[in-house]
């Protein structure tokens, strides 16, 4: 009895299974993220910064409120309203501004009920350091 042989031997057979394990199922078209999930509670009024992230990227303060940016990063980050640079739509937020490692800042009270957007002056092109603050 001729045992049948594949060309190339072993390396073909892990190939061809590694390629049948990866494929042949569709997905519902989602992606996974690349920095870890965020469990930040709906009513929160802290951002923290890590993974070169914010999270929760948006959030919901009433008016008056003051809203803290805790740095858990390596690195320092300078958060700053938008637009990038003027940093002129919510001056409040401009208070939080440079925060190093393991240090925690706060805005300014937020008063004016509108959408601040936020982002990293020092990284502004990183969409993962860029969010908004809703004030009603």
């Amino acid at each position: 009895m001729a045992a049948a042989r594949l060309a190339g031997g072993p390396g073909v057979v892990a190939s061809l299974l590694a390629a049948l394990a990866c494929g042949g199922t569709s997905s519902s078209g989602t992606s996974p993220s690349p920095s870890p999930t965020c469990t930040a509670s709906s009513n929160t009024t802290t951002i923290t910064i890590s993974n070169n992230a914010v999270c929760p990227q948006n959030i919901t303060v009433s008016r008056g409120a003051q809203v803290t940016f805790v740095n858990n990063d390596t690195r320092n980050h300078d958060m700053e309203s938008d637009p990038h640079p003027e940093h002129t739509d919510c001056p409040e937020i401009n208070q939080a501004g440079f925060i190093a490692p393991g240090q925690s800042r706060q805005t300014g009270n937020l008063v004016t009920a509108r959408r601040c957007g936020f982002h990293d002056h020092q990284n502004f092109e990183n969409t993962a350091l860029r969010g908004s603050i809703t004030i009603q």
